[in-house]
């Protein structure tokens, strides 16, 4: 019994680090590393905690295995949130930051945006939330930029 309890935690815990995704939430941070390894940007504006096709995004795709994976070896991650509950509520900084990078690239407000940038953190394409579309395809789209 005792076993079985460990070999689950072991379970658990590993498929938490396999469907952990490395967001960063620093522009310029982002920038750096995308240059460094020759990598796209992907830059998500989100709602994460009222926007309903920002939730469903983040579980459709970023959330799974394939995305993980391929997103790793491909892609900066960089997390642009504007959250309206109050116990999520960003530092004041981190909101500035996020205003600033919302006045740049998403100025009409979308929630979902997804804004690819290349390595120097030059526009290359945007795309939100298609349900109709699978996990592949959405990686297709942003290579495609």
């Amino acid at each position: 019994m005792k076993s079985k309890i460990i070999m689950f935690a072991i379970m658990i815990l590993s498929f938490s680090a396999v469907n952990a995704q490395n967001w960063l939430t620093n522009f310029e941070e982002a920038k750096q590393i995308a240059k460094q390894d020759g990598k796209k940007i992907v830059m998500s504006f989100q709602g994460s905690d009222w926007c309903a096709p920002c939730i469903k995004l983040d579980h459709e795709f970023f959330s799974k295995t394939e995305f993980l994976t391929y997103s790793e070896a491909h892609f900066v991650m960089l997390k642009v949130d504007f959250p309206r509950r109050k116990k999520n509520r960003l530092s004041k900084e981190q909101t500035k930051h996020n205003n600033n990078l919302a006045e740049k690239y998403n100025q009409k407000g979308n929630f979902p945006l997804v804004v690819v940038l290349n390595d120097e953190g030059k526009l290359v394409g945007k795309t939100s939330y298609d349900e109709k579309i699978t996990v592949s395809e959405f990686i297709q789209k942003i290579e495609n930029y």
